[in-house]
């Protein structure tokens, strides 16, 4: 069998442990071939694609981003569309695809498995927010570098006396904030899930400066304060026709230094924590993924993705998988809400 790899959306520690994963067990234990689409669905509309032998994935699963590209193409538009996906699997003798990507690569590739394609999916997001799955690789390493980036953030700020807000990724969901600002010990974490008044944060960043304390803030991207009716972008929209955010830790500083009278400065992480190296929980869990995306090739559970059970990997519908997020739960928040201010 002949088997085409992407990965699509933005890029994130562990795709390249992936494709390693799924070409050294498609080689060795089934005897399948392997190609990559280049950039995402753009390799697949076009017919881009290149030789993936397994000497060209020795060692990949250390390095960071992805050997193959990607973009944010949307398969359904600018030529592409199932027959003419169709038309180039046949042209090139591809048999599936394992696609591998978030939210927006797994429900074009539902669409395109509706349509009568082989596709099966591998979740790869770093705000942890696919429902279906209880981790997505990514994550760990973001929260990882977002843990040690307010680290830093934090000497700088007591020694200066300043409140310091830095803003992670998390449009929808705020898993990176919550967990990246616990290990940080921040004074305040704000979430898209919660709609906080600039009051309140004001009052935690008080307290904890009256403790002598040097205040930090954590606040995902998708944040949404009480003053705003939906999240800051002032940048368009993306292929998918969502928002691109990103910002609202500077529109949150004058906020607070008119309310408390601290100093503030921001400081926003964005891609850094899609860059470098993947963790080690990371580097395992994308190869098991990779694995059994495979067994679902084989077994031609076509329209499924891969998914982590506890410490299992299952196979779940698409639809599943898409039918909502995964947000942070009431409990998680006030669990972390005890250690502000």
């Amino acid at each position: 069998m002949k088997i085409g790899i992407l990965t699509s959306g933005g890029d994130c520690p562990g795709l390249n442990a992936v494709i390693r994963g799924a070409v050294l067990k498609g080689i060795t234990v089934h005897g399948h071939e392997f190609v990559g689409f280049l950039d995402g669905w753009r390799g697949v509309v076009e017919g881009d694609i290149i030789d993936i032998p397994r000497t060209m994935v020795r060692g990949i699963a250390k390095q960071g981003g992805t050997i193959l590209g990607t973009s944010r193409t949307n398969p359904f538009e600018n030529g592409g569309g199932p027959a003419v996906i169709k038309d180039h699997m046949d042209r090139l003798g591809i048999d599936a695809i394992i696609a591998i990507g978030g939210e927006g690569t797994l429900a074009a590739a539902k669409r395109l498995t509706d349509a009568g394609l082989k596709i099966v999916g591998v979740p790869k997001t770093v705000d942890n927010d696919l429902d279906a799955t209880d981790y997505t690789f990514g994550f760990d390493t973001a929260v990882q570098i977002a843990t040690e980036a307010i680290d830093r953030l934090r000497t700088t700020a007591e020694s200066h006396h300043r409140c310091m807000i830095a803003e992670v990724m998390g449009r929808h969901v705020g898993w990176i904030a919550l967990h990246a600002g616990m290990a940080a010990g921040a004074h305040a974490i704000l979430i898209p899930e919660q709609k906080i008044s600039i009051e309140q944060i004001a009052q935690w960043v008080k307290e904890a400066h009256a403790r002598g304390r040097a205040p930090l803030v954590v606040v995902a991207e998708g944040f949404v304060p009480d003053y705003m009716e939906s999240p800051h972008s002032e940048r368009g929209l993306d292929t998918f026709g969502r928002p691109r955010l990103g910002g609202i830790a500077d529109q949150l500083v004058p906020e607070l230094e008119a309310r408390t009278g601290i100093e503030t400065r921001a400081t926003i992480l964005g891609h850094i924590q899609r860059g470098g190296v993947p963790s080690a929980f990371d580097r395992v869990l994308a190869t098991r993924l990779g694995m059994a995306a495979i067994d679902s090739v084989v077994e031609g559970c076509w329209g499924t993705m891969v998914a982590l059970k506890g410490t299992d990997i299952e196979h779940v519908g698409f639809a599943e998988a898409l039918g909502k997020l995964k947000t942070v739960p009431q409990d998680r928040y006030e669990e972390a809400a005890v250690l502000f201010g």
